[in-house]
């Protein structure tokens, strides 16, 4: 199938004498003029075909659709809320990932310092030194 049927046809291929190819162009019909714009006109409704299409000015006030803006209104609060709800919990999830990381870390601290006791982590022996006297006897 031809998909250009209206195809201007090719310039003719000349050749100077060393075999060079050059291109010339078909004979024009009427001589070149220069382009001049005109003013532009108004158009009327009654030229301008996609008149008829507009819809008509309204002059007079409608009536208030306050029930299509409540309803508006509700969907936006609703998606509002929402939102709110998906950014909260993923806020508690977070903090409480975090909490349970410090935790975990905590007490991996711990059991590597051995913070058990009053020894304030430091291993060895200890030399207590009691001296009981009842007085009262």
């Amino acid at each position: 199938m031809h998909h250009t049927p209206y195809a201007q046809p090719a310039a003719p291929v000349l050749h100077t004498p060393d075999g060079t190819p050059y291109y010339t162009a078909p004979p024009q019909t009427a001589p070149l003029a220069l382009y001049q714009p005109t003013a532009v006109l108004p158009v009327s409704a009654a030229q301008h075909p996609a008149a008829t299409y507009l819809p008509a000015p309204a002059n007079t006030p409608g009536r208030d659709p306050w029930p299509a803006r409540l309803l508006a209104g509700g969907i936006g609060l609703g998606a509002g809320g929402l939102g709110l709800g998906f950014l909260l919990q993923t806020l508690a999830a977070a903090t409480t990932a975090l909490g349970l990381l410090l935790g975990i870390l905590a007490v991996v601290w711990l059991l590597k310092n051995g913070g058990t006791g009053a020894s304030g982590g430091r291993g060895g022996a200890v030399n207590v030194h009691v001296n009981v006297s009842n007085r009262n006897r």
